[in-house]
């Protein structure tokens, strides 16, 4: 419209001051009221000097990103976007009340939508605090002591807001199916590697099948094949001794395929190996000796075990997952409602919203713990029905070549890995300082179930309990949690470093010095850190002590005596020596 056109606006101003005060009335026109895209736009306020501007969406724009920079970390202020409505939230007491916000030092971003606001527009806020507990910090020591008027000059902040373009609907889309397609890719491979695999064995087989011939030597007895006729390579030939053939047979393993065989005894009577005196001839007296016979324990029951790992990190992922959702859920709906975006710790000028969600992108990036995870299990279930298969038919390299092959840890690793990547997906829809335990809990599970399965690859027959197993992995995780909480104080990292030495000095000597990962904790003497002082006293301390025999140093002669009695003298002081009557 043409023309110029007036407005009347009444002005109040009240005071209870006991006298008159004096006061002057400056109105002026703001130039750059209008936020532009793309182009920043610099001004300065204060307590008691609030600014607010406005933006228009553009009919080809769904989303913008308002970023807010500034030189200095002090004053604190808060930046909130609001309709256009009146009256306008531009004080200490009131910003909080419409619209969504952020505190900020130096820098803040809001993603900001247009299907929020009805007008297509709105007001963008800045209200600088007048005091800095708002974002974590306090007085600077720099402006303490100043007086009101000083301090509120030094509370002017200098700042830039620019409106960017956020992304489109169709990068979401790219984004989506490049990180599926990326991921799918691994699948192909596998499925590659499977295919290949399968012909070479089916080739193998053919192959195998042709050149078996009456005259031909089959490759299950190699040393056999290798030596001379009527040689028996230093064992008990199985055609000349029926002993020897007898015993061999003792040792078989039990029928293939029987894991679930209801007359196994319970896990605790099957811990102990007390027949291995009587068995250890049988093994002697086998023709032909494996890799596998230096595993003493029934295949089954150690399967059995390893089994206990996977339906117990089940248990453990349902009743852990479950008041974790809950939670981020409750965390992302007050948000929303709200509007405080200070609940929550994002980079936001990289959190792209979607939905509900604050942050989609943050979520989509653990697609690939869950993608992975999945693959991983297929690959074991694929290998332990293979295995199965063998044993079912009585092929020779699985039953008698290498260790016995358990899967359990291996379903337990898949599990954990997948559950890592659901509970770093709820952490990151609001990650902030009470729930970073959330991201990672399953990293210290997939840690200690891959540092299981090295040392089960080692030691077929020594394997920890999955109870004892998980109860040390809820004391890291109680640890880490502590860490969080106390991380500040000097003395709890102290505590912390002593808890981790005598850990690790108890686990290290219990795992590799006696062989088993059984802890007693029901020992009043507490063996192991008793025999840790016993062997630290003996190879360390005794040997700067008083000697415990003085006479047999004093019986050493002098290096210039024959041999002969040099020789006497010594085993005097280094050991004890019986000699023959008449001999002295």
């Amino acid at each position: 419209m043409n023309g110029s056109s007036e407005q009347i606006v009444f002005i109040n101003v009240a005071s209870m001051a006991p006298y008159d005060a004096h006061y002057q009335l400056q109105v002026t026109k703001i130039k750059n009221f209008q936020l532009s895209m793309d182009t920043t736009f610099t001004f300065t306020a204060s307590p008691s000097q609030p600014q607010y501007f406005s933006y228009q969406f553009p009919p080809d724009v769904d989303s913008v990103i308002v970023r807010v920079l500034s030189k200095t970390i002090y004053p604190c202020s808060v930046v909130s976007i609001q309709d256009i409505v009146c009256p306008v939230y531009d004080l200490d007491y009131n910003v909080e009340f419409n619209g969504v916000y952020q505190s900020m030092t130096k820098q803040a971003a809001l993603t900001v939508q247009k299907k929020d606001f009805p007008s297509k527009q709105f007001f963008v806020v800045f209200v600088i605090k007048p005091e800095d507990y708002t974002c974590g910090s306090s007085i600077p020591p720099s402006i303490q002591g100043k007086t009101n008027y000083t301090w509120n000059l030094q509370r002017m902040k200098h700042l830039e807001v620019t409106v960017l373009p956020s992304v489109k609907g169709t990068v979401y889309i790219h984004a989506i199916l490049f990180s599926f397609l990326t991921f799918f890719s691994f699948y192909l491979g596998a499925l590659v590697v499977g295919f290949v695999q399968y012909i070479r064995f089916h080739r193998k087989t053919s192959i195998g099948e042709l050149d078996d011939g009456p005259g031909t030597m089959t490759s299950s007895h190699p040393i056999t094949a290798s030596t001379p006729e009527g040689s028996s390579y230093g064992a008990i030939d199985e055609s000349s001794s029926s002993g020897g053939q007898e015993l061999s047979t003792l040792d078989r393993r039990p029928p293939c395929g029987s894991d679930t065989d209801s007359s196994v005894e319970e896990e605790s009577d099957f811990d102990t190996m007390p027949e291995i005196e009587s068995n250890k001839n049988v093994i002697r007296t086998k023709m032909f000796l494996y890799l596998s016979d230096l595993s003493r324990k029934d295949r089954r029951i150690v399967s059995k075990k390893y089994k206990i790992y996977f339906w117990n990190i089940i248990t453990i992922a349902v009743f852990y997952a479950l008041p974790v959702v809950q939670l981020v859920i409750t965390y992302q709906t007050v948000v929303n409602i709200t509007g405080n975006q200070d609940i929550c710790y994002y980079n936001f000028l990289c959190a792209h919203p979607l939905g509900v969600l604050s942050a989609f992108n943050n979520i989509l990036s653990n697609i690939g713990h869950m993608l992975l995870g999945i693959l991983f299990l297929l690959i074991v279930l694929c290998r332990d029905l293979l295995h199965r298969r063998s044993l079912e038919m009585k092929d020779i390299c699985a039953m008698e070549y290498g260790i016995p092959k358990h899967f359990g840890l291996f379903y337990a690793m898949g599990v954990a890995l997948m559950m890592e990547g659901v509970l770093s997906a709820c952490y990151h829809v609001c990650p902030n300082y009470t729930n970073f335990q959330f991201d990672t809990s399953f990293m210290y599970m997939i840690a200690g179930l891959c540092m299981l399965k090295l040392y089960q690859t080692r030691h077929p027959d020594i394997n920890a309990s999955a109870y004892s197993a998980y109860a040390s992995f809820a004391v890291v995780i109680c640890l880490a949690v502590l860490g969080v909480v106390f991380g500040k104080n000097v003395w709890f990292w102290v505590l912390f470093s002593i808890i981790h030495v005598v850990a690790s000095l108890g686990l290290s000597t219990q795992i590799y010095y006696m062989g088993r990962f059984k802890i007693d904790v029901s020992d009043p003497d507490l063996g192991i850190f008793r025999r840790i002082a016993i062997v630290l006293y003996t190879d360390y301390i005794q040997q700067c002590s008083r000697p415990m025999y003085m006479v047999k140093i004093c019986s050493q002669q002098d290096l210039s005596t024959p041999k002969s009695s040099l020789f006497f003298s010594q085993t005097l002081v280094y050991g004890s020596l019986q000699l023959p009557k008449g001999t002295m």
